[in-house]
């Protein structure tokens, strides 16, 4: 079965309203594959959820950006996956590198939110992916493996989780993994899971790329067997995000 494209949009900690009027107008106005063809989730920041659920294009979905490790209560400042499935929202993103690096969230504690996520019914993005100092010392496969092991090591079924491999040295950098070193690592994990969960598991996985993705780098990076789609930040907000979209369509005449 082939692997349906991925394009996912996080939108990340920007956006006043008017903004966010301005970027769905854009994409309910753009032209891009069929969902046949690609599936397009977009990730604003919480407080516009309702706003962008309310007014985009039915054939594109919303996603959070994080959710709480466990049922709501006593903490401040957190969204519970059960909020989120009240608001009818159906993805969230999890274990970002900006919130394992800058809010110690240790890949424990990722796969933990993960599995909570999945069983209140959320699709889950989670995201994988080393530092420059890890990649210089060769131990790209070695971490992404173990922040995989720990999703792995909670997650029963994965037809609701979205592998997004992110190296954190090229996330809003202006640096892009070649074509070659995303495609090595997205192999990697790819045979990480068909050793460690199932072939089936490996063989259907979506495994994205994430990385300064833009609407010149998009369709080469999508060309590799093993890069099933991308996880946009900055380029989400632009226009050039319609482009990114449309290197689904390398993937529909490979």
């Amino acid at each position: 079965m082939a692997r349906k494209f991925f394009v996912g949009g996080n939108w990340k900690c920007n956006g006043t309203s008017e903004e966010v009027k301005k970027i769905v107008s854009t994409l309910n106005n753009s032209q891009v594959p069929s969902s046949d063809v690609v599936e397009v989730v977009v990730s604003p920041p919480f407080v516009f959820l309702p706003l962008v659920k309310s007014t985009l294009r039915p054939d594109f979905h919303v996603a959070a950006q994080n959710c709480w490790v466990k049922k709501g209560g006593a903490f401040t400042g957190e969204v519970s996956a059960e909020m989120l499935v009240n608001l009818d929202i159906p993805w969230v993103i999890l274990g970002h590198s900006e919130r394992r690096s800058l809010l110690n969230e240790s890949n424990e504690f990722v796969g933990d939110k993960v599995a909570y996520a999945l069983s209140q019914g959320l699709k889950v993005i989670a995201c994988v992916g080393e530092t420059l100092e890890q990649r210089e010392a060769g131990s790209t496969v070695e971490v992404v493996a173990a922040q995989t092991k720990a999703i792995a090591a909670r997650v029963s079924n994965w037809a609701d989780v979205v592998l997004a491999y992110e190296p954190v040295w090229a996330i809003g950098t202006g640096k892009v993994a070649t074509p070659a070193q995303a495609q090595e690592v997205h192999y990697e994990l790819r045979k990480w899971l068909q050793e460690n969960t199932s072939p089936e598991v490996a063989a259907t996985t979506r495994i994205i790329y994430g990385g300064s993705v833009n609407g010149a780098n998009c369709k080469e990076l999508a060309a590799k067997p093993d890069v099933d789609g991308f996880l946009v930040g900055g380029a989400s907000l632009k226009p050039e995000f319609n482009d990114i979209i449309k290197s689904a369509e390398v993937k529909k005449s490979a």
